[in-house]
């Protein structure tokens, strides 16, 4: 990468924490650490880290309740989990609560130093292109602030993922969107995320912009999805 990016990274296991934290700054990166949830939970917000790699089985609170905390008070740094716990609902639940990729122990380093700098071209993308704010049935899409608002101004609750999906629909409406593309472009094609897992994503979007299934997302049978035309 060619800034020096800080990367927070909260592991309880010594070697390993010593392991990728010399691995990341020989690529370049500059390193905080934290070996339970408390401290975790205060590097990212007094450090501001750019990204934070996060175990889920900490000492005094876990990964996820980390990331939950972290999310409700405003921060919106990524977060990619790190963690022996692999079952989909796991994934699932690290995802949901504001994660935005899961990586299985055990792991190869360049691997996860592949999907860090991957997640951080997203970051930057997301953040230097512009698009105009666009309208979904009566929400309002704010792109500046990153969330999605009703007709009177009220914020809807979304976890990253979520916001990143329903912008990915957004900049590509009227186009038909394969799964694998949405896998590609949303969570990255190394990231353990499944068709399934997307299919679910897209129900819960729909339970939040929809009065009725398909009213804006079309499902594309065997294929994937498409955000309607002039669903203003």
């Amino acid at each position: 990468m060619s800034s020096p990016y800080r990367i927070l990274v909260v592991e309880d296991d010594p070697a390993l924490l010593r392991g990728i934290s010399d691995n990341f700054r020989h690529h370049g990166f500059l390193v905080d650490v934290a070996e339970d949830g408390e401290v975790a939970i205060d590097r990212a917000i007094q450090g501001s880290p750019d990204l934070v790699v996060l175990d889920v089985m900490l000492p005094k609170v876990n990964g996820y309740e980390v990331c939950r905390y972290l999310r409700q008070e405003g921060f919106q740094a990524p977060i990619l989990f790190l963690t022996a716990k692999a079952e989909e609902p796991d994934v699932l639940l690290g995802l949901g609560l504001g994660g935005d990729d899961y990586v299985v122990k055990p792991f190869r380093i360049r691997e996860l130093i592949a999907r860090i700098e991957a997640i951080l071209r997203r970051s930057v993308s997301n953040e230097s292109t512009s698009f105009e704010n666009p309208a979904i049935g009566s929400f309002s899409f704010d792109r500046d602030a990153r969330k999605l608002r009703r007709e009177d101004g009220e914020t809807v609750p979304l976890s990253p993922k979520e916001y990143d999906l329903l912008d990915f629909f957004l900049q590509n409406r009227g186009k038909a969107l394969s799964r694998e593309q949405i896998m590609r472009e949303v969570w990255g094609l190394h990231s353990q995320v499944t068709f399934r897992s997307i299919d679910r994503f897209v129900t819960q979007l729909r339970k939040i912009i929809e009065n009725s299934p398909g009213e804006h997302i079309e499902t594309i049978r065997e294929y994937g999805y498409r955000l309607r035309v002039g669903q203003k």
